[in-house]
């Protein structure tokens, strides 16, 4: 919190925030008495008007969030929209922001960067998206829940294949932490550790040079065995390959594994 958010928390009217008892308790810690206003995903199509016909007879209103900076991923941005509709002067403060403070930490190029936030509910536009992004050559920072996280994880391998990422967790809170690697390791660290918390992932672009085929690009046009390789070459296992093709192509593992076997492309193993 800089000296400036501390202050105009003190001199405004009134506070919006998305869950009233954590604000709260930032409040008490600043020993701030003000009054408070949930605004939040499932009520901002009727408190939005509201604290829009408050700003209008000139009060000052201030807007938190649960967790970050206010309007990155939370109904913060359509307050933002209709205070600009009705000529209503917006001033941000600096504040802590998740993509960015885990971006600088990451290691990972910072020059051009694509903010993505948190993917498509759906598994068609997750996928869809995914597929897209797989060739953007910028660093790409996505949000995910603890609880999505696995499956993320395994969705990005799938579109992108090998890939250097970072996981960040809590990201400026108490429990801050980095997990470094690849796509690869950090499913195979979440694996046998319990994803905890809100969670930045930070991913490499796709590689300067020669083109490199992604996963949903390479399986239809190869065949098994030409497949599994692929993979292999791009960074997976080949336990992870036979997997992965057995999914993309709707064929049991062992099939996959015993035409592996058979191929005199891996007769070398």
């Amino acid at each position: 919190m800089t000296f400036r958010t501390v202050r105009v928390l003190q001199e405004a009217d009134a506070i919006a925030a998305e869950d009233t008892r954590h604000t709260l308790k930032l409040l008490n810690y600043f020993s701030i008495r003000a009054t408070l206003i949930s605004y939040h995903e499932h009520n901002k199509a009727e408190k939005g008007p509201e604290i829009i016909e408050r700003l209008l007879r000139s009060e000052n209103i201030a807007l938190v969030s649960d967790a970050g900076m206010p309007g990155i991923s939370d109904p913060g941005m359509d307050l933002v929209r209709l205070a600009i509709e009705h000529d209503i002067p917006i001033v941000p403060l600096p504040g802590p922001n998740a993509a960015l403070t885990a971006l600088i930490a990451s290691g990972l190029d910072t020059t051009v960067f694509t903010f993505v936030g948190f993917l498509p509910k759906t598994n068609k536009h997750r996928r869809e998206l995914l597929g897209k992004l797989a060739g953007y050559p910028q660093t790409l920072i996505f949000y995910e829940a603890p609880h999505r996280l696995k499956t993320t994880l395994a969705e990005m391998i799938t579109a992108m294949g090998e890939r250097q990422a970072v996981a960040a967790r809590e990201i400026t809170k108490k429990f801050e932490e980095f997990v470094r690697g690849t796509l690869h390791s950090l499913q195979e660290h979440f694996s046998h550790t319990q994803p905890r918390g809100e969670f930045t992932i930070v991913v490499a672009g796709k590689p300067a040079g020669p083109e490199q085929e992604t996963v949903n690009n390479v399986l239809p046009v190869l065949d098994i065995a030409q497949a599994v390789k692929r993979l292999i070459e791009q960074g997976s296992n080949k336990k992870d390959a036979i997997r992965e093709v057995a999914s993309q192509k709707g064929l049991p593992k062992r099939q996959v594994y015993q035409t592996v076997l058979e191929s005199s492309l891996f007769t070398e193993d």
